[in-house]
């Protein structure tokens, strides 16, 4: 499918690297690609970054078909632009795509798109250590009806935007909250699904969390509010004496790309990695024991997030002496030195723009 180009007339000021924050700032041009019931997907084009036209009736504003993913695009010490593992993402958003009844997309043109419009705006991929473009594709419903169907007609599109650290401690270690009363997924649901909608779920929680002091949720499962899931933002591990520990994923949890490449990290280096139930209590009695020796999270945003604290049930504990833990720099080290090309790429996760 060809895609046209229409640049824009009224190129933007580019932000200083000193000041990014984090999902405030766009660039130049976005990628839309319609969808028609009966036609397919079709009228692929790369056209200026700007409001787009609705009606109010808009199927995904009433009964949220939305999914969306997220990944960044680096530039390197070669000044080569870099996408990390984009095939992941194409391939978790089908995923999406079949759990909320949306018609998929073709992965490897959802990926050319990517590469040509990150080309168009290859000067908005800033330079500074710990800065990328943040790449945001998605696919929204867009029949104006309102019945609780499937829709007949969507679009794809795709946004990005230069980006700093997602959170203000940056690899200072967060604080997190483990939430016992609210639920964001339940095995059966679209907790698994990169969906709009879970993310809705997690917001009551996540300002409670806030007026407490705390930056992040640890979901729990859903059933028996005992089984550790995931942050809201981000999978979790915990060093737990010589085992590395993540939830298994259970139809409930987010298979991040990056818990993935942590994970694959983890077991070339010998280290033992299991993807099992983690109870709670198992946490809290594993740190009396003085066998839970950090935690950390993973994600597309954050890259490695290193937990300083979490509270439960009105019990608190500190880890790794409020620093980033021996394990979690590592990781930190290893996957930005592939992404910055700092490192050599043994897995072959690095797709040239």
């Amino acid at each position: 499918m060809e895609i046209t180009v229409t640049l824009t007339s009224n190129p933007k000021q580019k932000p200083s690297s000193d000041h990014l924050g984090f999902g405030n700032l766009f660039s130049d041009h976005m990628f839309i690609l319609d969808y028609t019931e009966g036609k397919g997907w079709h009228d692929a084009r790369i056209v200026p970054y700007g409001p787009i036209p609705y009606e109010p009736s808009l199927m995904t504003f009433h009964y949220g078909q939305s999914i969306f993913e997220g990944l960044k695009a680096y530039r390197t010490k070669d000044d080569e632009i870099v996408l990390f593992r984009p095939d992941e993402n194409m391939k978790r958003l089908n995923q999406s795509c079949d759990k909320l009844c949306i018609p998929r997309i073709d992965e490897d043109f959802a990926i050319e798109a990517m590469k040509k419009l990150v080309a168009i705006d290859k000067d908005w991929v800033p330079a500074a250590p710990g800065t990328s473009l943040y790449i945001r594709p998605f696919i929204i419903a867009t029949d104006p009806f309102l019945g609780v169907r499937p829709s007949n007609t969507y679009q794809f599109i795709i946004i990005t935007g230069p980006v700093g650290a997602y959170y203000k401690e940056g690899l200072n270690p967060v604080k997190i909250y483990v939430e016992s009363t609210y639920v964001r997924a339940v095995v059966g649901g679209i907790g698994a699904a990169k969906a709009s909608a879970n993310y809705a779920a997690s917001l009551k929680a996540q300002m409670v969390a806030k007026e407490k002091g705390y930056t992040q949720v640890l979901w729990l499962d859903g059933i028996e509010r005992k089984y550790v899931e995931e942050v809201g933002t981000m999978n979790v591990f915990f060093v737990l004496g010589d085992e590395v520990v993540t939830p298994a994923l259970n139809g409930s949890i987010l298979a991040g790309i990056t818990r993935k490449s942590c994970i694959e990290l983890l077991k070339s280096w010998g280290l033992k990695v299991s993807e099992r139930k983690v109870s709670i209590e198992e946490i809290y009695d594993a740190n009396e024991k003085g066998q839970l020796t950090e935690a950390f999270g993973t994600g597309t945003a954050a890259v490695i997030s290193p937990i300083g604290e979490l509270y439960w049930n009105e019990k608190r504990i500190t880890l790794s002496g409020g620093k980033i833990g021996n394990l979690s720099q590592k990781l930190y080290d290893e996957l930005t030195g592939i992404q910055y090309a700092n490192k050599p790429d043994p897995f072959n996760w690095m797709v040239r723009v």
